[in-house]
């Protein structure tokens, strides 16, 4: 039975969601399984990938031919590199001690670049906050500063209309006042 290690869509329209399982290569995508394997999920930034990485290992010790997506995915996760040492180890070519050292420095390296992946996007997500923060207090400052040159404008051109209104009220009092004395 030709065994292939693909993926299974799961999820809704527009926010998928992937299992990882080793199939029957004469099964539907989305059909019978042998066994699932792991997890994808694309929406999240990174991908969030879970694997086992024993059944994987064990499964393409089998024969299973993974997907191309699927190889991808398996190459990620350091499932490939593992089969290749084991090779490697079954060969005599290294000790499994020796493979197993490769296959852990590979992974914290693996795993070091992913955080500085996700950190470098999460300051970048804080930093472009916070330039839209400084940017919207500018914009508010801007207008408090409008405002209060609109309201000192206002009250300047009331002023003189005021003390003019006073000064040609005066001398028609003064007039007033000289014809009723008259």
């Amino acid at each position: 039975m030709p065994v292939k290690i693909r993926l299974q869509r799961h999820g809704k329209k527009g926010k998928p969601f992937y299992w990882v399982v080793a199939a029957d290569s004469r099964s539907k995508r989305d059909g019978k399984f042998l066994e699932k394997l792991g997890t994808y999920n694309p929406n999240t930034n990174p991908a969030t990938i879970e694997l086992n990485l024993d059944s994987a290992v064990q499964w393409l010790h089998n024969g299973a031919q993974p997907t191309d997506t699927a190889r991808a995915i398996l190459s990620y996760k350091g499932a490939l590199l593992k089969h290749h040492l084991d090779g490697g180890v079954r060969k005599g070519a290294l000790t499994q001690e020796q493979a197993d050292e490769k296959l852990a420095k590979w992974l914290d390296e693996k795993t070091a670049k992913i955080e500085g992946k996700s950190k470098g996007l999460s300051d970048a997500k804080a930093d472009a906050k916070a330039k839209a923060l400084e940017a919207e207090k500018k914009v508010n400052e801007d207008r408090i500063a409008a405002a209060k040159q609109a309201e000192a404008d206002a009250a300047a051109a009331e002023a003189p209309v005021a003390e003019g209104e006073e000064a040609a009220a005066e001398p028609a009092n003064e007039e007033n006042s000289e014809e009723t004395q008259a």
